[in-house]
């Protein structure tokens, strides 16, 4: 059995700063589950454009509230507490975080090794 609380995982190796938030991850590769748990911070008034290439994700607002928007086609779906988003095609996207921090519960498959971080640039997507 595994348990890990918040108050562990903060300020550790398991803590990583993306870039336009920070991303604690709760699972990992190493811990043999087959996907990764992260609890992840969306700093206000940011817009990260993101794909991952490796993974598939999904996530769950627990608090906040922005946008995922579709990089190819442009069409903006609303985050909010209680929404839930899956990128099941590697869909490269925008995620933009409004007034205050947007707070997500993500999980990805395959896992994370854990010490990836995106390269944040407004021309191309960020990937890993």
């Amino acid at each position: 059995m595994i348990i890990r609380k918040l108050q562990d995982i903060t300020h550790s190796e398991r803590e990583v700063n993306w870039g336009n938030g920070i991303s604690r991850r709760f699972l990992l590769e190493k811990d043999g589950m087959g996907y990764s748990l992260t609890d992840t911070v969306v700093r206000a008034n940011t817009s990260s454009l993101l794909e991952y290439k490796n993974h598939m994700e999904a996530c769950y607002c627990i608090s906040g509230s922005g946008l995922v928007v579709e990089a190819s086609t442009g069409n903006s779906h609303e985050i909010e507490v209680g929404t839930m988003y899956a990128l099941d095609k590697n869909d490269a996207h925008y995620l933009v975080a409004q007034d205050e921090d947007l707070r997500l519960i993500c999980v990805f498959m395959p896992a994370l090794a854990g010490h990836e971080a995106h390269s944040l640039d407004p021309e191309s997507a960020s990937a890993y």
